[in-house]
């Protein structure tokens, strides 16, 4: 009889207990994602380098495939962190020959072929400045403790046959990208945001769906399967078929060779 007592006053207590809220929710959410993916050795994360095929769709049809590799370096981040630093280079090389590349380096960027380097349009530009800010791997690297970053819990819900957390992650200027979490292993499964076309001010739906989670080295989980979709069409996916951190990737990996030709921008 005194057990039953006993265990109904802790669940009294419990009870009494302040409810967590959203933000606390989500918070916790995601610091129990960034342990899932590696925790302290996820942000000592320097570099990466993915290998696998990609292939890219127009309206649902598939309309190209190559073999690719993308190769990832973060910056030291300014402490205390600033608000939209972008602190990431990247190359994407393409081909068995690994003959053309895109280069995103410095706030420039450059289409690379055998004819030479072509300056990217500023609208690409700022579509991979605003993608890279919204990414949860890269919010996970780069911005946590960033001023005004926030992470409000919108509760559990089941999606594509899994049991999620959803998190909204708000930053200081109001990018606002949506998360799930797998439930049980906390890792990120896919993320969602709108952005809005420069041109005809149209919004546009940007979705990532992550799976295939392997160990990368020393703890650390990375998707081997990445699947883009734009307004709910097909856009990109990449299969990897091995993913490798902190390589010591030079600046050379994300520069111009001197040798190579500089051409006039596209029209």
């Amino acid at each position: 009889m005194k057990y039953l007592i006993a265990f109904a006053s802790f669940t009294a207590a419990l009870s009494q207990l302040p409810a967590e809220t959203n933000l606390e929710r989500g918070k916790r959410v995601v610091d129990e994602s960034l342990k899932a993916l590696g925790g302290s050795r996820f942000l000592a994360m320097e570099d990466r380098i993915e290998s696998g095929r990609a292939y890219s769709f127009y309206r649902e049809q598939l309309s190209g495939l190559s073999l690719a590799k993308i190769y990832t370096r973060y910056l030291t981040r300014p402490e205390p962190p600033v608000p939209g630093y972008l602190g990431v280079r990247e190359r994407q090389v393409f081909g068995k020959k690994q003959d053309t590349a895109v280069l995103f380096s410095d706030d420039k960027g450059y289409d690379i072929t055998f004819r030479g380097a072509r300056p990217i349009d500023q609208k690409l530009l700022d579509r991979f400045k605003e993608s890279t800010l919204r990414n949860i791997f890269y919010i996970l690297r780069q911005r946590l403790g960033e001023p005004g970053l926030i992470f409000e819990s919108k509760g559990s819900d089941v999606v594509e046959n899994q049991a999620v957390e959803i998190v909204d992650i708000v930053d200081a200027e109001n990018r606002l990208v949506t998360v799930n979490f797998h439930a049980s292993t906390r890792l990120p499964s896919q993320q969602i945001y709108v952005r809005r076309d420069p041109v005809t001010r149209e919004q546009i739906e940007e979705l990532s769906i992550f799976t295939k989670y392997r160990d990368v080295g020393g703890g650390v989980m990375w998707p081997y399967t990445i699947l883009r979709k734009r307004n709910g069409e097909k856009i990109f996916e990449i299969f990897s078929d091995s993913v490798t951190i902190n390589q010591d990737l030079l600046d050379n990996m994300f520069t111009i060779d001197t040798k190579i030709k500089i051409l006039k921008p596209a029209r």
